[in-house]
């Protein structure tokens, strides 16, 4: 069983900036990819960026490509998600997910966070 805990979250004016942290528990969590998802109120929940075990392959969604960075620290068993110039439609709840590898947590990941509130104002 792995437990995934995000933080980070809030409100902030668009074009500025937040890091989301996920903390998970587990001693495995070094071979594991990790991901970023959101939900919007009203929308599906979709991928928004993954990272595979050593952090040598990162993807992102077109919408988030050159503002956001996916990153992580093994030795703190976190993954981060850092957002750069934020628009109001970044506001979701965002979500962190591991799998086996990236396209694994993108199409089904084995566990889920319980998700963290950003809000983008305008």
């Amino acid at each position: 069983q792995v437990q995934l805990v995000e933080s980070g979250g809030g409100l902030v004016q668009a074009g500025g900036s937040l890091r989301l942290s996920c903390a998970a528990s587990g001693r495995t969590f070094s071979t594991y990819a990790m991901g970023w998802f959101r939900q919007a109120p009203g929308e599906e929940r979709g991928i928004v960026s993954a990272i595979d075990w050593s952090g040598g392959y990162t993807y992102y969604t077109d919408s988030v490509k050159g503002r956001f960075t996916i990153s992580r620290d093994n030795s703190k068993n976190t993954v981060y998600l850092q957002m750069n110039s934020l628009k109001p439609e970044d506001t979701a709840v965002y979500y962190c997910a591991i799998g086996t590898t990236p396209a694994a947590v993108k199409i089904r990941p084995n566990y889920w966070g319980q998700g963290t509130q950003v809000t983008v104002s305008s």
